[in-house]
């Protein structure tokens, strides 16, 4: 694995400010730190970013001074220059981008706009508004086999992008953080539905005051992180036809304020109410105070690094004649949002042999779904491993 003194870090940012100046008005690290980084940081700047105020709130707009001018193909052209020019620049191995900006709303996904690689390129040389720039620094990466990680929660990775990126060999994953409430709700459905307790009510409430929350007060980005948050229970949900009839839904509901006081430091409060044996009800909650920064950070680190690793590992499985990489949307790089195996399942699965199976997989019952991870963990106990 690659070390992490050995990375490189460079980006985009719709601001002009440099790190140390960012560092400073963000105000997550203590005073004394900030004065030991400020030497290291204020000489590094962010290259211009794609900037279109329709996929994100209105309120980023004052901070859109560092943008890139065109239209979406010279948008992209300017980012792969990019990409080519820092690689050259550092003498770099590989590049490995990441998208850590800020959550934009949901992309509608349209017939002969993004739902196929040839109109989404197609889309691309027409300009087409319903581009994100999320999905375009994606084609960018895909189209120069640069690993591109997600993580914000809006559908970045439209079919067509998906199809490209198997098309041309290139690995991308990702799906938002999920690194405080979303995290814990995760842990604590996992848990509630493996004992056999029955979640019949989840009420998630949360306030913070960085830019995050800032840029998610806007109904229109709210919702991509609503969305993020609900399926991390509705999966669980749609994976156990014991506890839930088919089609049956808990009631579930997020809501998200805007606080500038709380700055980083965001508050969570959950209420889980469950059904019981013989009818009776169970109800935990919870406050959890997230550093939101400092707990998203060390992912993004290690995202960087494991997508890189991913690129090299291949495998063999008992019988066959080729080694093969991993699916090239890379389940294993994402959050699991359900248990029963996903990540053993993203290891058996390369792309184009197993696909279909692997989508069965993520909406099949509990019995048949423990079937067939117990198959494909035998497939993987019986391969050969190599990281080149």
């Amino acid at each position: 694995m690659v070390k992490p003194e050995d990375i490189v870090f460079g980006g985009w940012d719709i601001s002009d400010m440099n790190l140390a100046d960012a560092m400073a008005r963000a105000k997550v690290f203590d005073i004394d730190l900030q004065k030991q980084l400020r030497p290291y940081m204020e000489s590094m700047v962010p290259l211009p970013g794609i900037y279109d105020p329709d996929f994100i709130a209105d309120n980023q707009g004052e901070r859109a001074n560092n943008v890139i001018k065109g239209t979406k193909k010279q948008q992209v052209q300017q980012i792969i220059k990019d990409i080519k020019e820092f690689k050259e620049k550092y003498n770099v191995d590989k590049v490995v981008v990441i998208w850590i900006a800020n959550t934009e709303r949901y992309i509608n996904v349209i017939v002969g706009l993004n739902d196929t690689v040839e109109s989404l390129l197609a889309s691309l040389e027409k300009n087409e508004s319903e581009i994100s720039p999320s999905t375009m620094y994606a084609i960018t990466c895909v189209l120069e086999n640069v690993p591109f990680i997600n993580g914000s929660p809006q559908n970045t990775f439209v079919p067509g992008l998906i199809d490209l990126a198997i098309q041309r060999n290139c690995l991308i994953g990702g799906d938002d953080f999920k690194s405080g409430q979303t995290k814990m709700k995760s842990i604590l459905v996992d848990f509630l539905v493996g004992v056999g307790i029955k979640p019949t009510s989840i009420v998630s409430y949360n306030h913070l005051g960085n830019n995050d929350g800032m840029n998610l007060s806007a109904p229109q980005t709210f919702r991509s992180k609503e969305i993020s948050k609900r399926n991390v229970v509705d999966d669980m949900v749609s994976s156990n036809g014991i506890l839930y009839e088919p089609g049956e839904h808990l009631d579930h509901v997020v809501v998200i304020k805007y606080v500038p006081y709380v700055g980083d430091s965001k508050r969570a409060m959950d209420e889980y109410t469950s059904e019981i044996f013989m009818g009776g009800k169970n109800t935990i909650v919870l406050h959890n105070t997230c550093e939101d920064s400092l707990l998203a950070a060390p992912i993004i680190l290690d995202l960087v690094l494991l997508a890189e690793l991913s690129t090299r590992i291949q495998f063999m499985a008992e019988g066959e004649g080729k080694f093969h990489s991993f699916h090239l949307v890379a389940a294993i790089l994402s959050s699991t949002r359900h248990t029963g195996g996903e990540r053993t399942i993203e290891a058996a699965c390369n792309a184009g042999e197993h696909t279909e199976s692997l989508h069965w997989l993520g909406s099949g019952k509990q019995h048949d779904f423990g079937i067939q991870v117990k198959e494909v963990e035998r497939k993987v106990e019986q391969a050969l491993v190599r990281i080149t």
